[in-house]
């Protein structure tokens, strides 16, 4: 689909003007539900709008997820539930699925929860979107990076890179992650705080370490814990040839994103690789295949359903011979497995991030902004909508449930 700048209609007599920074999925979805009959221009810095919707899910679009019970929903948000409680509960998923029903887009359930638009292609999340906002005539100024928000004593006044001025009633920003808090001086001078922006989505790199060479291997369900804090979270875990990958490691990464910071991603990493198997559950199992097993061959097959190749990978590391059988295991090497089992220790050295899907966490203080409305509490007439809040979630279509929610708030709270 190409983009374009809109013309501005003829004969148009607009009764607010409203400016939105930023043409990502929260600027762009509030754009396209401000009612229409007022003069909306979308700023946006780059060349191209909803960028990240067009990355995200391997192009596919995680629009949302099949989470419908609000309370559950805040637990997959490392940060912003101040926020979430009000804006999930007026706008879920199940207003983001009906949502895009009226404009002619089915989603659909995967197993794992995550939601996808029928055609599995995120141009139809796009079209979808931009339709319902030249719908409303909204007009799109592509390649203007805002310098300056200054505010005046009857409305606002942006100033751009290019040194053109643009002045409005109210003003909406929804810039993305604030990587750059330097940037945005003029938020701060208004009394906001900004929160330091830190990676909240990546994987755990686990350099000159045997496992890598297992990369490719994924378990079901597994925990990963982050030693010396209280996260510890569950899911599929994949071995790569640089560390660890997967939902569990992701969403460890994004409940620790500050903590791992701090320690400049430098941490003891602890996996169960059996999910929520404990020392007493696997001693029990191993007495059991030693009493009815015990001709069989260790090396044949893992009794507990791990991949083969992670199998023989702790056999070896625990120094048991490919011949020994289940009645030969000494107690020694038994603890060895087992401890291999529950609790494998790993050290992280480093991160990388997670292919286009990156978030980060940080921006404004949600203490700043009221949660009915995404009204600055500060300064009367500015927005707020998306990631440039301090609000965070796990992979799993969450972030873009927190653009949609937020920036459909701030639209139907703008013109009030």
């Amino acid at each position: 689909m190409a983009f374009f700048i809109s013309n501005e209609p003829k004969n148009y007599c607009p009764i607010s003007r409203i400016a939105i920074i930023g043409a990502g999925a929260a600027g762009c979805f509030a754009a396209a539900n401000i009612p229409p009959g007022h003069e909306v221009v979308v700023f946006e810095k780059a060349g191209k709008a909803m960028q990240k919707v067009r990355v995200s899910g391997g192009g596919r679009c995680n629009v949302t997820h099949a989470c419908f019970d609000v309370p559950t929903l805040l637990t997959r948000y490392p940060r912003g539930k101040s926020l979430l409680k009000r804006s999930l509960y007026a706008f879920g998923p199940r207003q983001t699925i009906d949502w895009f029903r009226q404009q002619g887009v089915q989603l659909k359930e995967e197993a794992d929860g995550r939601m996808f638009p029928n055609t599995d292609n995120s141009e139809t999340i796009i079209t979808a979107i931009w339709t319902a906002m030249m719908q409303r005539q909204v007009v799109v100024k592509f390649n203007k990076g805002v310098t300056e928000i200054v505010q005046q004593s009857d409305g606002w006044e942006l100033r751009f890179q290019d040194g053109s001025i643009y002045e409005c009633d109210k003003v909406l920003l929804a810039c993305g992650s604030i990587q750059k808090p330097d940037h945005w001086k003029s938020l701060v001078s208004l009394g906001h705080l900004l929160e330091v922006p830190a990676p909240s989505l990546f994987t755990f790199n686990i350099p000159s370490n045997l496992i890598t060479s297992l990369m490719g291997v994924s378990v079901p369900e597994a925990s990963v814990k982050i030693a010396g804090t209280k996260i510890i979270q569950s899911g599929p875990l994949l071995i790569t040839h640089w560390g660890f990958s997967g939902p569990a490691v992701l969403k460890s990464s994004a409940f620790a994103a500050r903590q791992l910071q701090a320690q400049q991603y430098q941490a003891r990493i602890v996996i169960n690789w059996l999910g929520t198997a404990t020392e007493a559950d696997l001693k029990a199992a191993f007495q059991e295949q030693r009493q009815q097993n015990g001709k069989g061959m260790l090396w044949s097959k893992c009794p507990f359903g791990l991949p083969r190749r992670l199998w023989e990978f702790m056999l070896t590391r625990a120094g048991i011979a490919t011949g020994i059988r289940w009645g030969e295991l000494n107690s020694t090497a038994q603890q060895r497995i087992i401890q291999s089992l529950y609790a494998d220790g790993y050290e992280m050295r480093g991160k990388t991030t997670f292919k286009e899907e990156f978030v980060t966490c940080g921006g404004v203080a949600l203490g700043q902004v009221n949660p009915q409305t995404m009204e600055s509490k500060l300064a009367p007439g500015l927005f707020f909508a998306g990631e440039c809040l301090d609000v965070d979630g796990i992979t799993g279509g969450y972030n873009f449930q927190h653009a949609w929610a937020s920036g459909w708030l701030a639209a139907q709270n703008i013109l009030k």
